[in-house]
């Protein structure tokens, strides 16, 4: 069995906001700090990653300019932007709502209903 979990849909919008809500970083860095924060157990394909960061920047919530990336070639760096903050922490709330209703669902059982 796996040690990787798959995404559910609508979740890679709430990574992203997270991960680049800790610095900036350019798309590539996005896809490393995103399997750093998740203890390899979250892997992102690029063909997913970008488009979402691009939505993220037309959407407002993430602002791009470029930059020098650590091996010295141009790149794209992401930022928060105040949307950003707070859709990220909207976000995290609803999700946080649901992660608990799903625990207590799971955690259900015959004698108690």
């Amino acid at each position: 069995m796996s040690d990787q979990a798959q995404l559910l849909p609508g979740t890679l919008d709430l990574l992203i906001l997270k991960t680049v809500s800790l610095g900036p970083l350019h798309g590539y860095g996005v896809l490393l700090r995103i399997g750093q924060i998740s203890d390899s157990a979250l892997i992102i394909e690029q063909g997913a990653l970008y488009p979402a960061l691009f939505r993220l920047v037309r959407q407002g919530r993430l602002k791009a300019s470029w930059g020098i990336s650590e091996n010295n070639r141009r790149a794209k760096f992401y930022e928060l932007t105040a949307a950003g903050r707070r859709g990220l922490q909207e976000e995290t709330e609803g999700w946080n709502r649901l992660a608990a209703a799903m625990a207590s669902a799971l955690a259900a059982r015959p004698e108690e209903i």
